[in-house]
């Protein structure tokens, strides 16, 4: 009996074994970018690493960055909107109205400054401004790592990463390291030029028309990440409540003059301008076919196109093969 016991309690013993929950292998994900784009030119002190960019990215969807704690980075910057926002003016705590329209933060690694009057000029700077912002997070960075002080797992996640305890230092520079990695490169347009995915005749015609003397769109829409990054003025409005480049400069030639916005993924991130002020791509594109309002500081490039009906279709179908579905439904990039 003592014999037929211990048989049928190795068996038990083998089978509870058997089952036990394998430790889970994870690997660091690799964030380089497209081989036909620039590196990535990260500060001295804030190089890239798998500790920084989980600590950045925890960061990024924390609450606890608003007054109130009830927004954070992501609710303005969300991934299936190509990290911006479907609303023309974000809210901000208590729903408060944001200033402006919440641009993209696709390929933000390699922007020569930030926010549309380029006050900004790097990431780890930049990240101040919706935490200061009263219609945004209405908060202080250092009062933000007084409320995480006690979070065991933010300090160990802290040392780990910057071997310094959750501080201002930290929180900025986490939250940088998590954004440069947002790298968009796999459109269907990259696949074109790559020679691995053709595109349709209306594409094509589209592709043409925006490198044409016609249009000149690809005058500011330049480069891999289509923008010049230079602040202009397109004609959108007569009059302008926000002024624009002026805010930072005070020059009466930077009033209402905005950033060029990437148009990396511009199918997913309606609506359109500064305020947000157009609601689909068909609306940009025949702004531009106008020629737009006349104002002082307005680029001499915005005259009247005259597109037809079927160019300004073709433009669109062109704008669309920017979309780049890989890093829309990038597991990495979300809350999870």
């Amino acid at each position: 009996m003592k014999t037929l016991i211990n048989i049928l309690f190795s068996f038990t013993l083998l089978f509870l074994l058997s089952c036990e929950k394998k430790e889970e292998v994870t690997y660091e994900p690799n964030f380089a970018p497209p081989s036909n784009f620039p590196a990535i030119k990260y500060p001295e002190d804030n190089a890239y690493n798998y500790s920084r960019w989980k600590l950045g990215k925890k960061l990024f969807y924390e609450n606890a960055l608003s007054r109130n704690q009830t927004i954070n980075c992501g609710s303005c910057h969300q991934t299936k909107f190509a990290m911006a926002d479907n609303q023309a003016l974000s809210l901000g705590v208590d729903g408060a109205v944001g200033f402006r329209n919440a641009p993209t933060l696709t390929n933000v690694a390699y922007q020569p400054y930030y926010n549309f009057d380029g006050g900004n000029q790097t990431l780890e700077m930049q990240v101040l401004v919706p935490i200061q912002e009263h219609v945004e997070f209405d908060f202080n960075i250092i009062e933000i790592a007084k409320r995480l002080a006690d979070n065991s797992t933010y300090q160990n996640m802290s040392k780990e990463a910057y071997n310094r305890e959750l501080d201002y230092y930290v929180i900025t520079r986490a939250l940088a390291n998590f954004e440069r990695t947002l790298i968009s490169g796999n459109s269907k347009y990259d696949k074109y030029t790559r020679e691995e995915t053709p595109l349709t005749a209306e594409e094509l015609r589209g592709l043409n028309l925006f490198t044409s003397t016609k249009t000149n769109c690809n005058t500011c829409h330049a480069g891999f990440n289509f923008t010049s990054y230079a602040f202009e003025n397109n004609g959108l409005c007569k009059e302008y409540s926000d002024e624009g480049r002026a805010r930072v400069t005070k020059l009466d030639t930077d009033k209402a003059r905005f950033k060029v916005p990437t148009l990396r993924n511009i199918e997913k991130t309606a609506p359109y301008m500064h305020d947000g002020s157009k609601a689909t791509l068909y609306d940009v594109v025949s702004h531009y076919n106008s020629g737009g309002n006349n104002h002082v500081n307005k680029n001499n490039l915005i005259v009247p196109l005259g597109l037809t009906q079927d160019e300004m279709n073709d433009l669109i179908a062109f704008l669309k093969t920017l979309s780049d579905e890989s890093f829309i439904s990038n597991p990495l990039f979300k809350n999870n």
